[in-house]
């Protein structure tokens, strides 16, 4: 029997059911890795309210804020001044300072430079944040299990 006389099918063009494939197989060999269990997958889930009445998270919690408030306080304010500033102090904001620039792009320009500031800032806070949220996990799971959440395996 040739192509043109087998009956037509209904629409599937795989020639059989359970044809290898080039396509790789689902899975892995070895267990999944902490991060990826599902809550009924995981023998030994963490009591987060626990966690969150441990001091160390709370002096975590508080390290952050310290940080974090008054800094996206400045960033607002200060992003913001530029066109109350213009709006009303017009002669304060075209008085020249050099040449045809005026303070109005001088602190435009400044932006620039303060949100480079300000990233660096967290970056150097960020690296503190780290060393207290390693300390919550070690005591929240014991330093042997943490160490097999933190990259790089045991520190």
């Amino acid at each position: 029997m040739t192509d043109d006389e087998r009956p037509p099918s209904d629409g599937d063009l795989t020639p059989e059911v359970g044809a290898a494939t080039d396509i790789a197989p689902l899975g892995r060999g070895e267990p999944k890795p902490a991060h990826e269990l599902t809550a009924t997958e995981d023998t030994d889930p963490i009591n987060w309210s626990r966690v969150t009445e441990l001091a160390e998270f709370r002096m975590m919690v508080r390290a952050k804020r310290r940080f974090i408030i008054p800094t996206s306080v400045f960033f607002v304010v200060y992003y913001f001044a530029l066109p109350v500033l213009v709006g009303y102090a017009p002669g304060l904001m075209s008085r020249k300072v050099l040449g045809v620039v005026n303070f109005a792009y001088l602190f435009a320009l400044s932006q620039f430079f303060m949100a480079w500031i300000i990233a660096a800032l967290y970056i150097r806070a960020a690296a503190r944040f780290d060393q207290l949220e390693h300390k919550v996990i070690d005591k929240a799971m014991g330093p042997t299990a943490a160490s097999k959440l933190v990259k790089g395996g045991p520190r």
